[in-house]
């Protein structure tokens, strides 16, 4: 809301297909709409948090930067939601799961994170989540057939008894959740960065797959806002040391997050001016 009020646009489902550096160092970004239809757009800087191998691709980076964006990987990510009857067994916000005899890795409760996650309080709402890869056999599994095995996984681990009743699931399918640390991923994430300094600096990196780094959300959300100050007030803040050490993280970041917040919060004269 706040975007629209402030004489920006989001579209959703839609995906850029070309980026287009302008002679005046603006971009022409072609993107294709969910019905299939195509649009341009320019802007003067862009903000990217797709996958850092698929934009260095849309800009067709030379040499290293090129090689470095195939060298990239990624894994995928399934996340099926069991709705069921209220169940006191698991109350913890997620558990690492390490049985070799199931193939779950991680739960989620999500009524432990927030209630308001599950408004209603005679249910609750669990979220098993495999780590795999697009393509194997896990990832073609029909819906149906992965709500029906998971809940047979949360039995087995004992953590839904017998009594408590299932009452339905959800399936989502995220491709290229977590970026791959494999050896040579640094030389090829320097690469484009390097690319990028020299040839884009009005292109900028956010994001676990923008920066092909492990951050969690808050930080990934803490590389924007810190990039937008930067882009609107001429800040310097080192968007890659954003969860790179405690005292970063725990001290630094808040002083940054509230510098740069007040940096792009209007002032009196300001909005007198407008």
């Amino acid at each position: 809301a706040k975007a629209v009020e402030g004489r920006g646009s989001i579209k959703l489902g839609a995906t850029p297909v070309a980026i287009a550096k302008q002679p005046d160092g603006s971009y022409k970004v072609t993107v294709r709409q969910a019905d299939g239809a195509t649009e341009e757009v320019r802007a003067q800087h862009l903000i990217s948090s797709m996958p850092m191998a698929e934009l260095a691709q849309l800009l067709a980076l030379p040499g290293k930067a090129r090689e470095g964006a195939e060298a990239l990987r990624y894994r995928d990510f399934i996340t099926v939601s069991l709705f069921m009857e209220s169940n006191p067994v698991f109350e913890d916000n997620w558990i690492y799961i390490h049985d070799p005899d199931v193939q779950v890795g991680r739960i989620q409760n999500f009524k432990s994170w927030s209630p308001y996650m599950v408004p209603d309080a005679g249910k609750d709402c669990y979220g098993l989540e495999y780590f795999c890869n697009k393509g194997e056999a896990l990832w073609q599994t029909p819906d149906a057939e992965l709500i029906a095995f998971a809940e047979g996984e949360l039995r087995q681990l004992g953590l839904a008894p017998p009594e408590v009743k299932v009452l339905g699931g959800h399936v989502v399918r995220q491709e290229k959740a977590y970026p791959v640390y494999d050896q040579g991923y640094k030389e090829a994430v320097a690469a484009i960065r390097e690319a990028l300094a020299a040839e884009h600096p009005n292109v900028h990196l956010v994001g676990r797959n923008g920066m092909h780094k492990y951050n969690n959300q808050d930080h990934a959300m803490m590389t924007a806002i810190l990039t937008v100050a930067n882009i609107e007030e001429g800040a310097r803040y080192d968007i890659w040391q954003v969860n790179e050490d405690a005292e970063y993280h725990e001290e630094q970041l808040d002083t940054d997050r509230q510098k740069a917040l007040n940096s792009l919060m209007p002032t009196p004269e300001k909005v007198r001016d407008d």
